[in-house]
């Protein structure tokens, strides 16, 4: 299909359900990307426009969203991959459009240090954009649909990384807004790359079974139809196989290989009303044998995505168990869409959507203050993505907490007053003690006191909320700021000298700033305060300080040694003809014993290539290439520096091997990593690493590290480099 063909299939679909869409506008931003994309290629070797044409139809087809939304699908990318910007897209289509590409688009222009950082402030970014409009994490979710469908081009390490982080982040959100259709298929797509073997085991032996499935299902079909027709119920029936990742749970909870799960099939009837729901109800329990404990009533009690359905697993005439599902027209279509099926902007352009009912969303934003990467990316999950439990309130109000909540969890629900003056709980009229597991249908009432001494530190343990845990960091933040330092710093301390480092070293002010900076904090008390409330803890600081104080530890010894190095070039006579230092790391610095050698990593030297040292000031003498631009004629005769460049030279035959980078410019094309894979084997290289990027040209640069024993093992592998096809260009970077 060509492009144009594609764009015309979009219009299309978008007609089908809202023929007053800015069609005019949908083009603009469809020919703007398009041009934005200009040049750029996806793995599969495609123009980069079918992505964003691709998710736009998702939008359109299986989200049935409004025109904004499929002009901010096609245009998603633009300020994340070109030169476009929010204010030029704010000014071409409307703020609006702008806000939600944002929204969706990465932060991938800032470091961070580890990739939970990364992780959990995209997430952060997303929920932000998110709570203000839903439609983000809707084209958030179309994107990494689509991302997966097309997930074989990517390396395998990539296809690993995607599919866990689209199970673990991605398929729970579109669960927790009632987007099942969507969340089944991210599910399945990550299944196939996770567990390549299980998934194909599944679909193999589940299509050859099929015929005998089908027969099956049509039987039980016809049985329950022709019984409701009879009672003048209007129905819609139909089963289906369960997907592959709700097999494949099955597999694993049960510990049993696919000839063992017979719970294989479910069935939907959809009525009219509710009435007819527990009608159905009863006419399926009538014509076969329900399984007790695998009765769910979520119209009663609906999830908090808004589910709403009645579940029951029976006993069918064959002894094979199955699922049926009943639920309202209405029911169905919230089931299937979630959120989508019920916003507003979909129906007329208007309004403000529906926000409100994702309060949920700014409530797991406000609960993340004081938590770092690790702790945040847990809750989120814990909180987001758990089980539930369902409790009442005495007056007979429901609140959701996650499963295993305690009283605790659920006075912080009500109001973080409630839980601040919480002195004990009942559960169902029976008093029981602050760690007491919650189960569904239980009736809590919290007692309180305006006398209460305020939350206990324990409480952070028991507590299995992140609401609950943030509001009580909160209250200890707040009320014990002195209290908090002073524990904080008690802790910190018996973590350093646990692991044998001085308050003096980190208290140093020339070197406080740089550990303040890895923590996260502007000053020791802050950090203090922070571990004293539980918002960071005395290992992680330590931690992360330990790496710093031990890099800076070696710096000063490197520099005594280097300015005794310095005074013996001064002060010694130049060695007379033959007498040479001894060698230190194969190198040897003329007229100098014992001195701390590094090797400099802007032009790598290897023996063979001539050198040249330098006197520094933190890590003895470095010792450069001789046509290394940071050892060019000029900087050695500049006057701050000429003092400090020294005679070295290769201490003689050496067993040792030494790092050094080549750079290989190639002509892009299949098979070429395997390619100089080969050359390095053949030429015995031990490589330290391989990186790779891809130019728009259709250019592929490597950037090689090797170890090499001297410039003729090099001369051996650079001369086999160029005997491979495509490479262009082999050389060794310098400055």
């Amino acid at each position: 299909m060509t492009l144009d063909e594609q764009y015309e299939l979009l219009e299309k679909t978008i007609r089908a359900y809202n023929p007053a869409a800015d069609f005019a506008g949908i083009r603009a931003a469809y020919e703007y990307a398009e041009k934005a994309h200009d040049g750029q290629k996806r793995k599969s070797g495609e123009p980069y426009i079918i992505h964003p044409l691709a998710v736009a139809q998702i939008v359109a087809q299986e989200l049935k969203l409004d025109s904004e939304s499929i002009q901010a699908a096609l245009l998603h990318d633009v300020i994340e991959d070109t030169p476009a910007t929010h204010g030029e897209v704010s000014k071409l289509f409307s703020p609006t459009v702008a806000d939600l590409v944002e929204g969706v688009s990465k932060l991938t222009r800032i470091q961070y240090a580890t990739k939970e950082d990364e992780q959990m402030e995209n997430l952060r970014k997303m929920l932000i954009a998110m709570s203000k409009d839903i439609r983000v994490i809707l084209i958030k979710i179309s994107d990494r649909l689509h991302n997966m469908r097309t997930m074989e081009y990517q390396s395998p390490p990539k296809q690993k990384q995607k599919s866990t982080e689209t199970m673990e982040i991605y398929a729970p959100i579109a669960h927790r807004l009632g987007m099942q259709r969507m969340k089944w298929e991210l599910e399945d797509l990550s299944l196939k790359y996770i567990e390549p073997e299980a998934y194909h085991e599944i679909i193999t032996k589940t299509e050859a079974r099929r015929p005998e499935y089908e027969k099956f299902m049509n039987r039980m079909q016809l049985q329950m139809s022709e019984r409701l027709d009879a009672l003048g119920v209007q129905h819609l029936i139909y089963g289906r196989m369960k997907h592959p990742y709700s097999i494949y749970r099955k597999m694993l909870a049960q510990n049993r290989n696919l000839d063992e799960i017979f719970d294989l099939f479910a069935f939907r009837v959809i009525v009219e009303n509710v009435g007819d729901c527990y009608n159905v109800l009863g006419v399926v329990h009538d014509l076969y044998k329900p399984i007790l404990g695998r009765f769910k009533d979520y119209i009663g009690t609906p999830k908090p995505n808004g589910y709403q359905s009645v579940h029951t697993t029976v006993m069918g005439p064959d002894g094979i168990p199955f699922e049926i599902q009943i639920r309202t027209r209405e029911m169905h279509e919230i089931a299937e869409y979630g959120v989508a099926a019920h916003w507003k902007y979909k129906q007329n352009g208007q309004g403000s959507g529906t926000e409100g009912r994702y309060e949920w969303v700014r409530r797991l934003l406000e609960n993340q203050e004081g938590a770092d990467a690790e702790e945040y990316i847990h809750s989120l999950k814990v909180d987001m993505f758990g089980d539930s439990v369902f409790v009442f309130t005495p007056n007979g109000d429901v609140q959701n907490l996650p499963a295993g909540a305690t009283p605790i969890d659920f006075a912080y629900a009500i109001h973080s007053a409630v839980g601040n003056r919480m002195v004990g709980a009942k559960v169902n009229n029976r008093i029981v003690t602050l760690d007491h597991q919650l189960q569904n249908g239980d009736v809590v009432e919290i007692m309180t006191s305006k006398n209460a001494k305020g939350p206990s530190r324990d409480w952070m343990k028991i507590a299995r909320s992140n609401e609950a845990r943030s509001k009580i960091r909160q209250w200890f933040k707040k009320e014990k700021k002195e209290e908090n330092i002073a524990n904080g710093r008690s802790s910190f301390e018996a973590e350093l000298k646990h692991v044998g480092i001085s308050m003096k070293d980190v208290t140093d002010p020339e070197i406080l700033p740089t550990l303040l900076k890895k923590v996260g904090y502007l000053a020791l008390d802050e950090m203090y305060a922070a571990i004293g409330y539980g918002g960071f803890t005395a290992q992680k600081a330590v931690s992360r300080m330990q790496g710093e104080l031990v890099r800076i530890a070696k710096v000063h010894q490197a520099e005594r040694l280097a300015a005794e190095a310095a005074e013996h070039h001064k002060e010694e006579a130049p060695p007379p003809p033959g007498r040479k230092g001894k060698s230190e790391q194969g190198i040897v610095v003329e007229g100098l014993d014992n001195c701390l050698v590094k090797f400099s990593k802007c032009c790598t030297p290897v023996p063979g290539d001539e050198i040249i040292g330098f006197i520094t000031r933190g890590y003895g003498v470095s010792v450069h290439r001789a046509d290394c631009p940071n050892a060019s004629a000029d900087k050695r005769s500049a006057p701050d520096q000429a003092g400090r460049w020294i005679k070295v030279s290769w201490g003689g035959t050496t067993n040792d091997s030494y790092p050094t980078v080549l750079e290989v410019v190639c002509k892009d094309r299949h098979n070429l990593l395997m390619d100089i894979s080969t050359a390095l084997s053949q030429t015995n290289s031990f490589v330290l690493g391989i990186n790779l990027r891809s130019t728009e040209d259709e250019f592929a640069i490597f950037r090689i590290e090797v170890r090499m024993k001297d410039t003729r093992q090099l001369t051996m592998l650079t001369n086999k480099l160029y005997q491979i096809s495509g490479v262009l260009k082999v050389t060794r970077p310098a400055g």
